[in-house]
């Protein structure tokens, strides 16, 4: 008995030195819903890390393609590509919204449909290399719960990129 008492007091220690290590905080994070068919959508959330990182991988499990994205308008033309990382000041709240950063989560395994969760697992890591894991339960939202911009049109309607 001494020693799964021992066990589980180790265990609370870690627990709460990795809660204590913790840089990185997500809100208000979502997922647009699709209509049937669509075979890729945004998620959308801000980030906020207590020192500098950047989030570097995004996974879910309703999806085999998960990126980090950034859209941009040049010359009045709309376009969308894959980034590597989202630098996140330390102290600096960054927002992956509609029309900018965002997560496109393609090859949807199933439609999204608005009250419906959607788990992501994010990875950060920090200038010392470190990495953390957060993991988020994103609410699916309707396809106009947010206002995007005009040119958006249906974002998450891509394919591949």
């Amino acid at each position: 008995m001494k020693t799964t008492a021992h066990t589980l007091l180790l265990a609370a220690a870690l627990l709460a030195t990795t809660a204590a290590q913790a840089q990185v905080t997500v809100k208000d994070a979502w997922v647009r819903a699709t209509v049937p068919q669509q075979k890729g959508t945004g998620a959308f959330m801000q980030l906020s890390a207590a020192k500098d990182s950047k989030l570097v991988a995004v996974s879910s499990p309703v999806t085999p393609v998960a990126e980090v994205h950034e859209m941009s308008v040049q010359d009045n033309v709309m376009k969308m590509r894959q980034v590597q990382a989202v630098e996140l000041p330390a102290g600096k709240t960054v927002e992956l919204k509609p029309g900018g950063y965002h997560v496109m989560l393609m090859d949807l395994k199933q439609p999204m449909k608005a009250g419906d969760t959607v788990p992501l697992t994010l990875v950060f890591e920090g200038k010392d290399g470190q990495r953390e894991t957060v993991e988020v339960k994103a609410p699916v939202r309707a396809l106009n719960a947010t206002a995007a911009p005009a040119t958006h049109g249906g974002h998450g309607g891509h394919g591949k990129h």
